[in-house]
């Protein structure tokens, strides 16, 4: 392990070494690779996954694994590829965990789902709805576990607010809390942006629902024989809805409107 700016962080199974050089690199690393997780000491057990961000070229370059993977001008910019890089390993080495790609809150004790594919405004519900008072979960990934309850994935936020670039920020930047533990499924939102739509839902059967995360999920199916089976847990007590929205500060307007009425 790499001596300088390092620490060892255990995420869902996966043993991950990071290391910084320089402060800039430091800071990066420290906000960003699961910030709300335990840091250690890099001990003796080989890691899954070796980080490290170094000065290279005037500016930063991430390595994974020892393999140079991206270059910026600051160490900030690597968030994206460093996150990434993490959900990939984490991800190979889930074990009794099913994922989905989904953002995930927390809203009195119950676990809103918003699934849907990478880029289709999931950040941007969620930020908002942590603006709002939600726990957070995750912005990317509902993590499922055999008896249905979904668990914190407590990556970084990516939002794009527009830019072609995605911009890291943590659930601390909206004063929010981060979960920290499985959550029964209350709701479940497949909702799909339009710029100059409205809000629009129907309530859907469960069925429907678990289809939708069967879609979004990212295991391949045949390699999973109990995914049905867990997801059809997640959605046994949700109340399901598909439909469209436009920008994100309406479409939580109306799902918190949604769900206080159904409370």
């Amino acid at each position: 392990m790499p001596e300088t700016g390092g620490f060892a962080v255990r995420a869902f199974g996966c043993n991950i070494h990071v290391a910084g050089e320089g402060e800039d690199a430091q800071i990066v690393l420290e906000r960003y690779v699961f910030p709300s997780l335990p840091r250690t000491v890099a001990g003796d057990e080989k890691p899954d996954l070796v980080l490290r961000i170094a000065p290279a070229g005037g500016g930063f370059q991430l390595s994974v694994n020892e393999a140079a993977v991206a270059s910026a001008a600051g160490a900030i910019d690597l968030v994206p590829e460093l996150v990434r890089a993490l959900d990939e390993a984490v991800l190979a080495r889930l074990s009794a965990l099913r994922a989905v790609h989904a953002g995930v809150v927390l809203l009195g004790g119950r676990a809103l789902l918003l699934p849907g594919a990478t880029h289709s405004g999931k950040s941007s519900l969620v930020a908002e709805l942590l603006r709002r008072g939600a726990v957070y979960y995750s912005d990317e990934y509902a993590l499922i576990d055999p008896e249905g309850h979904v668990h914190p994935y407590p990556r970084p936020l990516l939002l794009r607010a527009g830019r072609p670039e995605q911009v890291p920020a943590r659930a601390e930047d909206f004063n929010a809390q981060v979960g920290d533990g499985p959550a029964p499924v209350g709701w479940i939102l497949a909702l799909e942006y339009e710029p100059v739509g409205a809000w629009s839902i129907v309530a859907v059967p469960q069925s429907m629902a678990l289809l939708t995360l069967l879609r979004n999920t990212p295991h391949i199916l045949a390699e999973s024989p109990d995914i049905v089976r867990v997801f059809h847990r997640a959605v046994a007590r949700a109340a399901c809805y598909a439909g469209s929205r436009a920008d994100a500060v309406d479409a939580v307007e109306h799902i918190l409107r949604l769900i206080d009425g159904a409370r």
